[in-house]
């Protein structure tokens, strides 16, 4: 494949000036035989952009992704009841519609797929959390699998996910520039491989992790479910967690919750006891699924790219039917939601 270097070379100017003749830079400053020359010999070449290297290769890829199964860790009826989710899936739906391929829906049941499902799909991506048993039984009958908002940290496997413990050092970082010393935690427990591992989900563990590292954890601010699984963040859950911190002795004045259904769920509870939101207790989440905003205060939340997420498990699983032999983990940046449930910290 010819590179730039080699057409600067046979026509006699950088590489630069032939990059941008061919990006069609309309600031330089190039006389029209020396444009001709480069476009000329580039043409003789068969030289083409990565773009359009990029669009050939998926265009390709594309006609060998005819049937893709999407394997879900929640049951319908609670994937309607998070919007994120539902977010991530249309991801991967829109971006398979372009592709013009057949996708099958597997969501969560008591028994994993049939094997025949997997086995006639040209890949499988799974969404959410899986334990190892699971993964494995998939890997035996996928031909290719890809794990969208779930790192199962294993360099096998295709997976592309948010640091969401990141995103909560953010937070917990800007609360503390902003003011607020007395930070509450609503959560859950990490429920994987079948066992409660305690105060091992991301979320809660970068709060733990953070707080102990400023000298001011205190573990009568930490409200946690007993399983980390979709099902267990919902606005019921945040409710009565929430009722739990505000019933301390010394509440906390601000409190920082694993989604936005558990802080709907916060506002419910605050709204209950007679306080209000963000004078009394301040409220801030992750995810900003549509209806954030429109809460009375707009909620502050970390924006989780759920339907990018989507889309890049697709093209994962279009570079491995291209060829690529090796795992490889993506990670999307997650983005700081400032609205009216607590206050914004300071420029810096």
């Amino acid at each position: 494949m010819v590179t730039i270097k080699e057409i600067a070379k046979a026509v006699g100017v950088s590489p630069a000036t032939v990059s941008r003749v061919l990006n069609y830079d309309p600031a330089l400053s190039i006389s029209p035989v020396k444009r001709q020359a480069i476009i000329e010999t580039a043409e003789a070449l068969n030289y083409e952009t990565p773009r359009n290297r990029n669009r050939t290769n998926g265009q390709a890829a594309s006609t060998l992704l005819t049937k893709l199964v999407i394997v879900h860790f929640l049951e319908p009826s609670d994937e309607i009841a998070d919007p994120y989710y539902i977010g991530v899936r249309l991801g991967i739906e829109n971006r398979c519609r372009d592709l013009k391929t057949e996708i099958v829906k597997a969501f969560h049941s008591d028994d994993l797929p049939e094997a025949g499902l997997l086995e006639s799909a040209s890949g499988v991506i799974v969404i959410g959390k899986h334990s190892d048993n699971e993964i494995e039984w998939l890997a035996n009958h996928a031909r290719h699998l890809v794990f969208a908002d779930f790192d199962p940290r294993n360099d096998r496997f295709d997976s592309v996910f948010a640091d969401v413990g990141l995103a909560t050092q953010k937070i917990l970082e800007s609360l503390k520039t902003a003011g607020y010393s007395r930070i509450g935690f609503i959560g859950s427990h990490e429920n994987l491989n079948g066992a409660v591992q305690q105060f091992a989900e991301r979320r809660c563990a970068a709060y733990i992790d953070w707080q102990t590292k400023n000298g001011s954890f205190d573990p009568a601010l930490l409200a946690l479910s007993d399983c980390s699984s979709g099902q267990s963040l919902r606005l019921d859950t945040g409710y009565q967690l929430a009722r739990d911190l505000l019933s301390l002795p010394e509440r906390p004045d601000v409190v920082v919750t694993s989604n936005d259904n558990m802080a709907i769920g916060t506002y419910r509870a605050v709204r209950e006891v007679g306080l209000t939101i963000p004078d009394d207790i301040a409220v801030v989440s992750f995810n900003d699924i549509p209806v954030a905003q429109f809460l009375t205060p707009p909620l502050s939340t970390v924006r989780i790219h759920g339907e990018h997420i989507g889309e890049v498990a697709v093209d994962l699983l279009l570079e491995r039917l291209s060829g690529r032999s090796y795992g490889k983990q993506v990670r999307i940046a997650t983005e700081l939601i400032w609205r009216d449930s607590c206050r914004k910290p300071m420029e810096s």
